[in-house]
């Protein structure tokens, strides 16, 4: 799966959230960053970072992609390994 595939694959829930609050922290941090007055470097750097943080929070969040076929086979192999009878073997080698 590629780039493109996994930007336009449905998106889990968790993911659209933390999504949504990485945009939200970089349209924040940007306006603070553009502020046409004078604010304390202090506050332009976090800012900055902050704005970095949020892009790749975003960019990380939206290609996370919930692959239903993975998850099918996982819980089949783990089913699968519930049904398995496990031969009893002697551990103690009372014979």
């Amino acid at each position: 799966m590629n780039i493109v595939e996994r930007a336009k694959a449905p998106t889990p829930k968790f993911f659209k959230v933390l999504r949504t609050i990485g945009l939200a922290l970089l349209a924040v941090s940007g306006s603070i960053v553009a502020a046409p007055v004078a604010l304390p470097a202090v506050v332009v750097t976090v800012a900055g970072y902050a704005a970095v943080a949020g892009g790749v929070l975003s960019a990380v969040s939206q290609i996370t992609v919930e692959d239903k076929s993975h998850r099918q086979a996982q819980d089949d192999t783990r089913d699968n390994k519930k049904d398995e009878v496990k031969p009893e073997t002697d551990v103690g080698g009372n014979g």
